[in-house]
């Protein structure tokens, strides 16, 4: 052995070096990764051809290893760190050969090429990471997150370390709509810092706050890093739990954790709402509380109020909180007690499907004794007194056709029980209610008649829908029905928005807001899944961009304006026609909506292509284009160069050393942590984007072949990801806001100030670890 080291360990060595050699060369980081696992692959090939490398493995014709496993040791489990001892044969690390490794090699990167980058069911979920990258650039450019800035600034300026707050506050807004760390830091290190240090903000305090907050865009969803890591995730996932199952003796991972081994980006979006939200509010209260224990070095500041009239506090209550607050609760009320609900009557000709029980019982032996491990005695007992039950009923019931008396009554009993009001008219009078609130309480000295109009507008809408609208009622009779209250009540609500638009705060933050809910919502509400809401995210991006840059130049925004609500008049019809024009007996009222939502779509469309007109006219579509195109390459080149960097680690039994080294300790929690130690040290020097597809990959099969909740692992992981963005010395983050720092702020200041947010943020990794509800609460309230 070479230097007494095993073959496959200095094999890996060669890798490390050759990886860190490439990326310190100067080289661009997707070529060096790929030139890393050609010449990595070449020195061991010819290290290994001239007997140099020379692999100990485990001599399994031996005596001792056929009496280890006839004790009942499965071989899996069976690897030179538990079992030291074992006599062992000398071999080469590549057993068949370095020709054979590398046939094998080519082959797999052309079939990873074409299924994770060409092809492959993964490329949709890829596709999002253009969309939301092609958004967050577009935001950036578009000086949205300057006006964001300056107006979060005018509002929590005058609290003690406000301006640090307003940082906080934006950093997490543009999280939401950029999900890119790098230009985050570097959009709000070019706008607030000079503003913060002209303040007499200390330059620690200034420049750790910009550093952290612009690493938020790891964690808060739609996050790039989330995605990527999600479509890692769920093949790992499933398979590690496939091979869990079977060593368990049960025959697939369905059997043997009693649900599906299924995890998908849009889940990990729900999973990391509120850690991101946690570490947010985590930065904000430091803020606060260092510049109450140091008003001197982060003082208040008044920066002009943010509405054109003065609000007292008694008329801020009522209209910004008590109103808003009694019309949702209002509305949740109304609905426990059934007067607001769905009113939907279709039946299916079908009947349902009995239930199963809880676990799977008619399992062997083996697989019933792991389960029991599992699920605890208890669970067992009761899946096993269910299926007794089902038994005795017959077994399970399957679903049957219902013949049409039985259509026909479950229609009269869903009538019956239908709410008086229907969930989409309370949407509507819920969302119109706030515009009219809000509207009040911005402008409270003036006339109110609009406003009363418009509420009285929403009353009559609900009055209608109780009182003349029933489940039968058609689509386009309930739209003549309410076409006088809706025009009633958007009478006062065009008065309320034009109130609102003249609020320097609603006017900046209110667009960008819901952008940020329409795509976040679609996803964890479980209505699309991420590529979809992304692309809507881009277009929104695209079209707000446009408005502004009309703005700027003193030209109407009607045509972007219309044809956002054109976009929702699509939304609306299609959700309450039937649009499917191609079947036979096609209703009169089903083409006039087929030709309204393709008028309204045809117009979306045309204030699209126009939104990007006047961005090419402006000179920002051409470099938003092009950074989308440089930065979504980089991506997919790094996917392909990391592929092969792994295929090399796998050829000479990299992968499986490391593996079989972290299932050698018997405690899971003790491997976990191991493993997030490494990716907080690699992370001082690898972007996320190589981590995630190089280091996941290789101990994936162990951290998601545990008990452990998936959704809880790759939360852990990104937070870790987070962390290491910001620790000194070699923190991306920390060269990101150094590239733009001025010259008066020194190395040093960004190095002291980033310090306490490093500590924040191990909090918050350790508050996650103690209480892993906080992951999985929202998924679990979510819709499947």
């Amino acid at each position: 052995m070479l230097f007494g080291l095993d073959g496959v360990e200095i094999g890996l060595i060669i890798v490390f070096f050759c990886l860190f050699g490439g990326i310190l060369s100067g080289f661009p980081v997707a070529f060096a990764i790929g030139g890393a696992g050609i010449i990595s692959f070449g020195i061991i090939a010819a290290l290994d051809s001239a007997g140099l490398l020379v692999h100990q493995a485990i001599d399994t014709s031996s005596q001792v290893y056929r009496d280890l496993v006839n004790s009942g040791v499965k071989p899996d489990v069976i690897s030179i760190f538990r079992y030291p001892d074992l006599p062992r044969v000398a071999e080469h690390v590549f057993p068949q050969g370095w020709e054979s490794a590398m046939d094998r090699n080519v082959s797999f990167i052309v079939n990873r090429m074409n299924e994770r980058v060409l092809a492959g069911a993964s490329i949709e979920t890829l596709l999002a990471v253009l969309m939301f990258v092609l958004m967050g650039i577009t935001l950036e450019r578009s000086k949205i997150a300057n006006d964001l800035l300056t107006t979060m600034a005018r509002v929590f300026g005058p609290l003690p370390g406000g301006l640090a707050v307003s940082i906080v506050v934006v950093g997490a807004f543009l999280a939401a709509s950029t999900g890119i760390v790098g230009a985050t830091v570097v959009t709000m290190g070019l706008l607030a810092l000079p503003t913060m240090l002209r303040n007499n903000y200390s330059p620690e305090l200034a420049t750790g706050v910009i550093a952290a907050s612009g690493t938020l865009g790891q964690i808060i969803p739609p996050s790039i890093v989330i995605v990527l890591l999600g479509t890692l995730a769920g093949d790992l996932y499933s398979t590690a739990q496939e091979n869990r199952a079977q060593e368990a003796g049960c025959t697939d991972a369905l059997t043997f954790l009693g649900e599906p081994a299924v995890v998908s980006v849009g889940t990990l979006f729900q999973a990391a709402l509120l850690p991101g939200i946690m570490l947010a509010l985590l930065y904000a209260l430091y803020a606060f509380g260092y510049a109450l224990m140091n008003p001197e070095k982060a003082p208040a500041v008044e920066l002009g109020g943010a509405s054109d009239e003065p609000v007292t506090r008694t008329e801020a209550l009522t209209w910004f909180l008590g109103a808003p607050a009694a019309i949702i609760v209002g509305t949740v009320l109304l609905g426990s007690f059934g007067v607001v609900g769905s009113q939907n009557i279709n039946v299916s000709s079908f009947s349902d499907a009995g239930q199963t029980a809880s676990l799977r019982t008619s399992v062997g032996a083996e697989c019933q004794a792991s389960m029991i491990e599992l699920h605890g005695q208890e669970a067992w007992d009761a899946a096993v007194e269910e299926q007794k039950a089902i038994d005795a009923a017959g077994g399970v019931a399957s679903a049957e056709r219902l013949s049409e008396e039985e259509i026909a009554a479950a229609e009269v009993e869903k009538i019956a029980n239908a709410a008086p009001i229907g969930t989409g008219i309370a949407v509507i009078i819920v969302l119109l209610g706030l515009v009219l609130a809000v509207g009040r309480g911005v402008a409270p000295s003036r006339d109110t008649k609009p406003l009363i109009v418009g509420a009285i507008g929403l009353l009559l809408l609900a009055l209608v829908d109780i009182l003349l609208i029933a489940p039968t009622t058609s689509p386009g009779a309930t739209v003549l029905l309410m076409l006088i209250p809706l025009a009633i009540a958007l009478y006062g609500c065009k008065e309320a928005a034009i109130r609102c638009a003249r609020n320097d705060l609603i006017r900046v933050v209110f667009p960008p807001l819901v952008l940020i809910v329409a795509v976040l919502g679609s996803i964890l509400g479980g209505i699309t899944n991420p590529t979809p809401a992304a692309a809507l995210g881009a277009g929104g991006a695209i079209m707000l961009a446009a408005y502004r840059r009309l703005q700027d130049e003193g030209r109407s925004g009607k045509v972007i304006i219309w044809s956002t609500f054109a976009v929702i008049l699509c939304i609306l019809i299609g959700v309450n026609f039937d649009l499917r024009i191609n079947q036979d007996n096609v209703s009169f009222e089903s083409w006039v909506a087929f030709f309204f939502a393709y008028a309204a779509y045809l117009y979306a469309l045309f204030g699209l292509l126009f939104g990007c007109w006047v961005l090419f006219k402006g000179g920002v579509l051409t470099p938003i284009v092009r950074e989308t195109a440089k930065v979504t390459s980089m991506v997919f080149t790094i996917l392909i160069g990391s592929q092969l960097l792994n295929l090399v680690v796998i050829s000479f039994g990299g992968e499986h050393y490391i593996q079989q080294f972290l299932k050698s300790f018997d405690n899971e929690m003790t491997v976990f942590l191991i493993v997030m130690l490494v990716l907080f040290f690699l992370g001082f020097v690898l972007d996320f984007l190589e981590i995630i597809y190089i280091v996941i990959p290789i101990v994936g099969p162990v951290i998601y072949g545990g008990s452990f909740d998936p959704k809880w692992v790759t939360i852990m992981v990104a937070v870790n990801l987070q962390t290491s963005f910001l620790t000194p010395p070699f923190g991306f983050a920390l060269f990101y806001l150094r590239g733009v720092a001025p010259k008066e702020v020194t190395t040093g200041h960004i190095y002291r100030g980033v310090l306490p947010f490093v500590l924040i943020q191990v909090v918050g990794l350790a508050i996650l670890w103690l209480f892993p509800s906080i992951v999985t609460i929202v998924p679990a309230l979510m819709p499947g």
